[in-house]
């Protein structure tokens, strides 16, 4: 399935940005897999005196964001097992900003991260592996709103698609 399959009522109007940064080129499940690679890539190229910068005041670095995407693609992830598995539990929203807070990311090595990052991943990909079409298609409510699990896979992808144009657009310049 792509994302030109994705209709608009399976999403909060929140997600609607980063629904928007996916691409119809491929599936899901390769996008799932390609994407994070592409990410490592890109990273791996930063120069090392960057991942601790902010650009403003109060902003969060390169590591920070890197923590953020790790932390909340397992709560995508999370939900997407609930709503597949027809759990009918209205899921809670979740504060990044307090999450990046707790998780100490700055402490962390940039190579720590994304290894990280690599696993969880793959543990996201083999989760969406095992849904069927009538699993991808099940929606729950999270943050007091409809989401489908096939959603909340493409809502990882763009996700992690907006904070790399973040990092080229106000951290790399």
């Amino acid at each position: 399935m792509k994302i030109s399959q994705l209709q608009p009522n399976e999403y909060s109007q929140f997600y609607a940005n980063y629904v928007a940064l996916v691409s119809d080129e491929y599936t899901l499940l390769e996008e799932l897999e390609i994407s994070v690679h592409r990410l490592v890539k890109f990273v791996r190229e930063i120069p090392m005196d960057k991942f601790d910068y902010r650009y403003a005041e109060g902003k969060w670095t390169i590591k920070d964001i890197l923590q953020h995407l790790i932390d909340a693609e397992r709560v995508f992830a999370y939900r997407a097992l609930c709503f597949a598995r027809n759990d009918k539990t209205e899921l809670p929203g979740f504060e990044e900003d307090d999450y990046v807070i707790e998780a100490n990311a700055n402490k962390r090595s940039i190579q720590d991260l994304l290894t990280e990052l690599l696993i969880v991943r793959q543990s996201s990909l083999a989760l969406f592996k095992s849904f069927n079409d009538e699993q991808l298609m099940r929606i729950g409510t999270a943050s007091n709103n409809p989401m489908s699990v096939r959603a909340l896979g493409f809502i990882i992808i763009g996700h992690q698609n907006h904070h790399q144009r973040v990092f080229e657009e106000r951290y790399l310049l």
